[in-house]
């Protein structure tokens, strides 16, 4: 009469011990591939810090590129980078958000709606190569924009504003619909509650998308191949016009040399790219955190 109150009981502490095996076993194991991932980057970290260092001095940074590695510098991919990240960034990032808030705010959850979501998440993920040829074909020739910095930042902006739609997206609809209604409540409209009350309050989330899709855009070599393809420029960008090159193409000029000074004049600019891409993402996580203790206060 008792199997029926004390068989689960009893079922539960004989399995106590299988499970707590078995979460024991699961925590190694992820452990563990979290230390190999974080041993391998440590690894590549170290060897090009050890091979780049020794060519790190301000002559690099002034330099233009030259034929003698000693006299190599980095200067104008340098601000060819800056360059297309700017414009890059004032480009996607009013129409990803505002594509954003029309998908989440105004737009009724019908299947339109969802092929239309379901489109930019799949424009995510296609390979980079074809929005570089996408802009060669539109920007550079239709549009006679040529290779220059302007057409370079609208390829980017291409491959970059499904990546902003979708962090903005999951960043508007966390907003919690209480907000919203409470805001109606009061005689708020449509514009002044999305205004007021939600972009606010999903700031931190869509700035944290903007910025990791932006180190993308900065860290991306197969669309610029495409768009600039120029490794040997004596001058820097100073119109949107002008021609151009990134960090990457540089990067992948020196590494595709022989002589070992070009993978030490190269393994010095990966790591000046690496600096700048987690000063991004050190920026992306201070503006989230500070957003964020803002819309608690």
């Amino acid at each position: 009469m008792l199997w029926p109150v004390l068989g689960p009981r009893l079922t539960f502490r004989q399995r106590l011990g299988v499970r707590k095996t078995l979460g024991r076993a699961a925590y190694v194991f992820l452990l563990g591939t979290t230390l190999v991932g974080i041993a391998t980057l440590a690894a590549l970290l170290l060897d090009i810090l050890l091979d780049g260092l020794p060519w790190l001095s301000v002559d690099f940074f002034t330099n233009y590129p030259s034929r003698h590695p000693e006299q190599a510098g980095i200067r104008a991919a340098l601000f060819g980078t800056l360059w297309m990240a700017a414009l890059t960034a004032l480009l996607c990032f009013p129409i990803g958000v505002a594509t954003a808030v029309y998908l989440e705010e105004y737009t009724s959850q019908n299947w339109l709606s969802r092929i239309f979501n379901t489109n930019i998440s799949n424009l995510a993920g296609v390979p980079s190569i074809v929005y570089g040829l996408l802009g060669l074909a539109i920007f550079v020739h239709t549009l006679s924009l040529g290779r220059s910095v302007l057409a370079g930042a609208l390829t980017m902006t291409l491959l970059v504003l499904p990546v902003v739609i979708v962090s903005a997206q999951e960043a508007i609809r966390a907003v919690p619909d209480a907000h919203r209604q409470g805001a109606y409540a009061l005689g708020a409209t449509k514009w002044q509650t999305v205004r007021n009350i939600v972009l606010p309050a999903a700031l931190p989330g869509i700035l944290t998308g903007t910025i990791l899709a932006m180190a993308r855009a900065v860290g991306e070599a197969a669309p610029m191949i495409a768009i600039a393809a120029l490794v040997y420029l004596t001058f820097t960008p100073v119109s949107p016009l002008d021609r151009f090159t990134v960090l990457p193409i540089q990067i992948f000029n020196w590494v595709s040399r022989p002589q070992a000074e070009w993978q030490g004049v190269a393994a010095a600019a990966i790591g000046v790219l690496l600096v700048l891409m987690l000063g991004m993402n050190a920026a992306a996580i201070l503006l989230r955190n500070k957003y964020q203790r803002r819309s608690e206060e």
